[in-house]
């Protein structure tokens, strides 16, 4: 199993979502500070795989996959054994009462060439494979054919966690033996063991069912066949009597039919002529059809009259002229009149707009004047000072002049210098100014509402013409549409005439539809009695038809009541002759009845003496006879063979459960198994003792007897001790030196689909001097190198971290862990 990519989101410290990619980490390290969660990297992906961890302490422990406060946890893993990759994903998840579960869990074998780094693109499950395990329960079978090894031999062999590193080296002789067993698959053996035992059984319990069987068929000796041959004799016997009995009889039931049939024919004719009887009520059917047609033709008559007074009115109505014109006009005469009262309060509204726009245009002319005033008299302002400055530069200038001296300006020589004014010309400049400023403001601001307000007035004044010259346009077109239209009172009369003919236009068409209801009922009556008169003939018809075969006399087809008469006066007569006809048939039925009798008595006898019950079909009787002898012979041969064939498996299934219970015996004994552990541990052990000895600079070989692992220490003269008595890192060097061994040779030592191709050790290196730990980097490189498997190492010491190509550093704060690569 070598791991590919594995995806944490809530597992333990990594709250939020990481990726560790292992792509091409051939040789890797996990660094970082303790605690950070290195070891959490290699718990994430036992999960995956098995659901536990071994620092958990069982099932129990799957609580500490949530990270404080999450309430689900999602590993994934992508991983690749025996040349297939798979993806394991499970997911933990907190309840409501804070139990947590496995939620859900699953391996899927991905398609040949799937891009790793497509799993970042949000791809849906089902893009991932096939699914070979959907469910918590399936996915323990599933991974173990997958990986090659249960959880306990996984943790011991590929992923070996802190505090588990030596438990393969310190285990008891049964449990290591048993591990050896697992990883080697010996199992099979047992497994062939207990095969053997179950074929045994299997060939015993079809060797009772065979003996069972052969006790049914005691009775298939020479004796039963020969009775079985006679009872065949004597049906053939019987078949041949019955044959030529069966003809006879036939012809004595043929004669009983015949005169039978003749005697049935004649008192079905009879019955017959017995029931032509006339019905009552025939003369009444066709006056009743007479009364019905009179009284539909009056109904039809009455129709056409009120249709053609309904014809008329619809016509004098069309005539009236259109309605919904008339109603047009008289609405176009009250939309004059009312337009025409609302056109003076338009023309008094247009003329009120009017002076209001004129008022408004001459206020904002006055305004504007007022403002370009305002404005000219701030520029004198300006302009004065300007001077003031200038004259108070002078006066400030003449303070230091004496007469007769040079002006500091112009350079020419004041006789006399004039007096200082006593006042600032600025300071009264200045508030002439802000005066005309304040003006000037006031007076932009007065232009500028008179400005919106004349503005607002020209809106006004718009709208009042709108408005008149819509109101002139409506009135001028229902003027156009009113010139040459009768006055308002004769189109009210044309309307009145209008409701008028509609009203009796509507009483018409009532009289139209109650003489066409009418009408309808009277056609109605006049059908039923014929329909009536119709059936009354088809009885008649049906009745003559039912006597044709016997030559009934012609119906008079115009009289119903005399065709009946005729009828029944004719099969009176056919009646009484058939009558005197009935004593001679009735006797020869009665001879011939009895000679079909004394034929079946003769035929009963011979089933009689044949032993076997009479029947209605004797030559079928005697047909089932034969086959039956004929099937009972068959029967007993097919027996006779049946168990011949019996103590031929008999004797097969004795000599399979012979040879089962043998092999079973064989492997009870564990001879085969104890002898290929055997060699298998010391296989084990030379692999181990060759590492061993070179982490220790040559002082240790392995070495094991009865199962115990014992080292050889060569510095002390060759003294062989326990494991037990080993120092901290002594026992570590012993204990990675087992662990590669069994990594590096149990592919070629298994019988398994087991697929060593990755190897993580996370044990403390830190108690290895700078030496053996130098020994130990060079036999990781050396394995690494060989490009069969992956390495990798959990460390805190850098001097070892340094010579991995491959660094995977995890860093934890407050809120998660996170874990960054580097190196190539």
């Amino acid at each position: 199993m070598r791991p590919m990519r594995l995806d944490m989101a809530g597992f333990t410290v990594f709250r939020d979502e990481t990726t560790v990619d292992f792509t091409d980490a051939d040789f890797f390290a996990l660094v970082g500070p303790t605690g950070s969660g290195k070891s959490t990297i290699l718990d994430a992906i036992c999960f995956a795989l098995y659901g536990t961890v071994p620092r958990w302490g069982g099932a129990r422990g799957l609580a500490n996959a949530l990270a404080p406060s999450a309430t689900e946890a999602r590993v994934r893993l992508v991983f690749e054994s025996a040349g297939a990759r798979y993806v394991a994903t499970r997911v933990a998840r907190r309840d409501g009462r804070g139990n947590v579960k496995t939620a859900n869990a699953g391996l899927q074998l991905m398609p040949a060439g799937f891009d790793v780094t497509k799993l970042d693109t949000g791809l849906s499950p089902e893009d991932l494979g096939e699914v070979v395990a959907g469910t918590p329960a399936e996915m323990e079978q599933a991974v173990l054919e997958a990986v090659g090894l249960p959880y306990e031999q996984f943790t011991s062999c590929v992923v070996l966690p802190q505090g588990q590193f030596a438990d393969f080296l310190h285990a008891k002789p049964a449990t290591r033996q048993q591990i050896l067993v697992n990883l080697l698959g010996l199992g099979v053996y047992e497994d062939v063991q207990k095969k053997a035992t179950e074929r045994a059984g299997q060939a015993e319990a079809k060797l009772e069912t065979v003996d069972r069987m052969l006790g049914g068929l005691a009775d298939v000796d020479d004796a039963a066949l020969a009775e079985a041959q006679a009872r065949v004799a004597g049906a053939h016997e019987l078949a041949e009597a019955v044959a030529a009995a069966v003809p006879e009889r036939e012809l004595a039931r043929a004669a009983a039919r015949d005169a039978r049939a003749a005697l049935a024919a004649l008192d079905a004719e009879l019955a017959v002529l017995d029931a032509v009887c006339p019905p009552d009520g025939v003369a009444e059917v066709a006056r009743a059809v007479a009364a019905a047609r009179a009284g539909a033709d009056a109904t039809a008559t009455a129709v056409a009259l009120a249709e053609e007074r309904e014809e008329k009115l619809r016509g004098e109505l069309a005539g009236a002229g259109d309605e919904s014109a008339l109603r047009l006009l008289l609405k176009a005469y009250a939309d004059r009149d009312r337009l025409a009262g609302e056109a003076e309060s338009v023309r008094a509204a247009l003329g009120a707009a009017q002076g209001g726009h004129d008022a408004a245009v001459a206020a904002l002319g006055e305004a504007r004047a007022s403002a370009e005033r305002a404005e000219a008299a701030l520029e004198a302002a300006f302009r004065a000072h300007e001077e003031a400055k200038a004259a108070d530069q002078a006066v400030a200038l003449r303070a230091h002049l004496v007469d007769g001296a040079a002006c500091p300006v112009c350079e020419q020589v004041v006789h006399e210098v004039p007096p200082v004014p006593a006042g600032s010309a600025v300071a009264k400049a200045v508030a002439a100014g802000k005066a005309a400023r304040a003006a000037s403001d006031a007076a932009k601001r007065t232009a500028q509402e008179r400005d919106a307000a004349a503005r607002e007035q020209e809106r006004v004044l718009l709208r009042a013409r709108a408005e008149h010259d819509q109101l002139a346009a409506r009135l001028a077109e229902l003027d156009g549409q009113l010139a040459g239209a009768a006055a308002p009172e004769a189109l009210r009369h044309d309307l009145a005439e209008h409701a008028r003919l509609r009203r009796a236009l509507e009483e018409a068409a009532g009289a139209v539809r109650a003489g066409r209801d009418a009408a309808r009922r009277a056609r109605g009556a006049v059908d039923a009695a014929e329909e009536r008169l119709r059936a009354a003939w088809r009885d008649f018809d049906a009745t003559r038809d039912g006597l044709a075969r016997l030559g009934p006399p012609a119906a008079d087809r115009e009289d119903l009541a005399a065709a009946w008469a005729a009828l029944a006066d004719w099969a009176g007569g056919e009646a009484g002759r058939r009558h005197a006809e009935r004593a001679g048939l009735a006797a020869a039925v009665a001879e011939a009845d009895a000679d079909a009798a004394e034929v079946e008595e003769r035929i009963a006898g011979i089933f009689a003496a044949a032993g076997l019950p009479a029947e209605d079909d004797p030559v079928r009787a005697a047909t089932v006879a034969v086959e039956r002898a004929e099937a009972a012979h068959r029967r007993l041969l097919e027996r006779r063979e049946q168990a011949a064939e019996l103590r031929e498996q008999r004797a097969g299934h004795e000599r399979d459960a012979r040879v089962a219970r043998a092999l079973a015996g064989h492997l009870r004994a564990n001879n085969f198994e104890r002898w290929l552990l055997a060699e298998a541990l010391d296989l084990l052990v030379d692999g181990a003792s060759r590492i061993l000895r070179e982490l220790s600079g040559g002082q240790y070989d392995l070495v094991h007897d009865k199962g115990e692992f014992f080292v050889v220490d060569h510095h002390d003269a060759g003294l062989r001790r326990g494991v037990r008595t080993l120092s901290g890192g002594e026992t570590f060097q012993a204990s990675l030196a087992l662990a590669l061994a069994l990594s590096e040779q149990l592919a070629g030592m298994s019988t398994t689909a087991a697929s060593l191709e990755s190897i993580v050790l996370d044990e403390g290196f830190g108690t290895l001097d700078t030496a053996t730990l130098d020994t130990v980097a060079a036999t990781l490189e050396s394995l690494a190198a060989r490009g069969d498997r992956m390495v990798g190492v959990v460390t805190h010491v850098p001097a070892l971290a340094e010579r991995i190509p491959v660094r995977f550093e995890v860093r934890k704060n407050a809120r998660t862990a996170r874990v960054e690569r580097t190196g190539p």
